[in-house]
């Protein structure tokens, strides 16, 4: 009846941890560290390339890109500063984007040629 009220006596009483390596091998950190790693591979690292590839992108801007915003706007670049470009969307229709804006670079059918490349594989 006592064992009931005390559980906790109850399992100290019971039998002493398993030792030597298969108690190491089958805890929890295994578990997390092998969690981190399919995360990391699967998720952080594929991110870090495409913005690395971005930043890449962002840098080789020049006078006269197709360039697309991430608001959908394509448009030509008629102007660069450090932080802002300057982008005509239609004849005497010019506006001051920032440059971390820029998706892509392009015209619209070559981003619609890149997206069906992309569906058909």
């Amino acid at each position: 009846m006592i064992d009931l009220l005390f559980p906790a006596s109850a399992w100290a009483e019971g039998g002493g941890a398993p030792g030597g390596l298969g108690g190491l091998l089958s805890g929890p950190l295994p578990m997390l560290i092998i969690m981190f790693a399919i995360f990391y591979f699967l998720l952080i690292r594929p991110q870090q390339k495409k913005a690395k590839a971005h930043k890449e992108m962002l840098a080789n801007l020049h006078k006269g890109d197709q360039i697309i915003t991430s608001g959908g706007i394509y448009g030509r670049i008629t102007g660069l500063t450090d932080a802002f470009v300057v982008v005509e969307i239609a004849p005497q229709v010019r506006i001051k984007v920032s440059r971390g804006a820029v998706s892509g670079i392009g015209t619209p059918q070559d981003q619609a040629q890149a997206a069906n490349d992309k569906k058909k594989r």
